[in-house]
């Protein structure tokens, strides 16, 4: 399976450890294998056996002969013999007890493994590599450029150098056979290796390339699938799918290989369901067959002219299947309706209480009109309502000591006898001389409280007296007694 570290980010470098899925981890590699035997102790006089799977570039792995038993991990790169000469540089993906049962699995026999192990590879031998798979990318580009001037059809996918740099096997696809005699002439004189051309199918070049399905995952090709079974466009007949070919195809354009992954369940719960069935006659008409829920055991029938359907059990299809061929109808299939469960929907219920408001979105927007509103009231704006200073001090007790009850409203323009002061020209309750004798008679001004201007009293006027106040204070009083 890929990780995160070696994850492709563009072209055919990863953005992690940026070595093409050669990396040492264990873990970014295709069809990656789990030793689970690897942690068991094996008998004193247990012989470990000589064949140890090594895997290349791409999905290939192949077995070679451990000789000379060089102690050997899973992940190590190893130089091993060539297919054709020389030395070719792959990863150990496989050693121990296991080989031998992929050996059996793959149908391989050990008589026919026939190439060795040379030696654990060498700085040299790393080095040497790492130049052969840097030139594959230039190498494709080239190769493709000759083919078009050729005017071949067939479009070359990969590329895969040998660890010593002197053998190309080059990957194609192609429709039919291809003469491509005068490319391989081409190419060896211009790249000067040794040219092998393999064609491959179009789900073993997705299997190479790698890439995202339509689930959202790495492609099965290019993960853990290798044998590739055919499928056919009954697999999706049987399962009731749709027969689009650009919802059934995958990224290799043919049909997509997990078509065949729940046939088998479809087909065991088929066996009960008849079928070619296409319509049921009845004394009040023809009923069409529309659909079947095979898991459900359902199948919905429809009168002609008519938009409403009938679903009906299996073995209620039967019965009348069996009537008609006796020559014998039903009257009306509606009578016969399987009542379905209507499912419902029902709200979840949260754990928690919302006091502090934050579910509301608009919760900022009415905070912000409220105090737009109280900064109109206090504004004393002549259009607003609320611009008697009394209603304002009612709705604050805390203001106005009279109120009493804090929802009880002044009557408009009604003033406050403590805060508003008395006009002039307005005869006093009590005589002048009362006044002057007792002064301390006057009650007292409430400080802090709203004083509300009044018509009768101009401020003109109460500015003289306050004047002639100050001047009579200022001027010097005869002590002398009078003769």
């Amino acid at each position: 399976m890929g990780c995160g570290s070696c994850s492709t980010g563009g072209g055919c470098a990863p953005s992690g450890c940026k070595s093409n899925g050669s990396c040492l981890t264990g873990g970014c590699q295709k069809m990656e294998v789990h030793d689970w035997l690897s942690n068991l102790d094996m008998p004193s006089n247990y012989i470990p056996f000589q064949v140890v799977e090594v895997k290349f570039k791409g999905a290939r792995k192949e077995f070679f002969l451990n000789n000379d038993n060089i102690y050997l991990e899973i992940g190590e790169l190893v130089a091993v013999e060539g297919a054709t000469g020389g030395y070719d540089i792959g990863h150990v993906s496989l050693t121990g007890e296991l080989v031998r049962m992929q050996m059996k699995r793959r149908k391989t026999p050990l008589d026919q493994v026939t190439r060795k192990i040379y030696r654990k590879a060498t700085e040299a031998d790393v080095d040497k590599w790492k130049l052969a798979k840097d030139m594959e990318w230039e190498t494709m580009h080239k190769a493709r450029t000759l083919a078009l001037d050729l005017r071949l059809s067939m479009k070359i996918s990969d590329v895969d150098y040998q660890g010593d740099k002197t053998k190309a096997t080059f990957f194609y696809t192609a429709e039919g056979r291809v003469d491509f005699r005068e490319l391989i002439k081409k190419m060896a004189e211009t790249f000067r290796i040794r040219i092998e051309m393999r064609q491959i199918g179009m789900r073993q070049e997705a299997g190479r390339l790698g890439g995202i399905g339509s689930c959202g995952r790495e492609l099965c090709c290019s993960t853990w699938l290798t044998n590739f079974k055919t499928v056919s466009t009954a697999a999706a007949r049987y399962q009731n799918l749709s027969l689009n070919t650009l919802k059934l195809a995958g990224q290799c354009g043919k049909l997509k290989c997990c078509l065949n992954y729940e046939l088998d369940t479809y087909l065991d719960a088929l066996k009960d369901i008849p079928d070619r069935i296409e319509s049921l006659q009845t004394e009040v008409g023809v009923a069409r067959h529309q659909k079947t829920d095979i898991f459900k055991k359902l199948m919905w029938f429809s009168y002609a002219n008519q938009e409403d359907w009938i679903p009906l059990k299996v073995d209620r299809v039967k019965e009348i299947m069996a009537m008609n061929k006796k020559g014998e109808k039903p009257v009306n299939l509606k009578d016969e309706a399987v009542e379905l469960k209507t499912t419902t929907i029902i709200e979840k219920v949260h754990d928690y209480e919302n006091v502090v408001g934050q579910d509301s979105l608009t919760r900022l927007d009415e905070r912000s009109k409220n105090r737009n509103n109280n900064n109109r009231n206090k504004s004393g704006n002549p259009g607003n309502k609320n611009n008697n200073p009394n209603q304002r001090n009612d709705r604050n007790p805390n203001r106005n000591p009279q109120a009493t009850n804090p929802n009880q409203q002044a009557k408009p323009n009604q003033p406050i006898k403590q805060n508003a002061p008395k006009p002039q020209g307005q005869k006093p309750n009590k005589p002048i001389s009362q006044q002057k004798a007792n002064p301390q008679v006057q009650k007292p001004v409430v400080e802090g409280a709203e004083q509300v201007p009044t018509e009768t009293a101009p401020r003109n006027n109460n500015k003289n007296r306050n004047r002639n106040k100050n001047r009579n204070k200022n001027k010097p009083t005869d002590q002398t007694p009078n003769p």
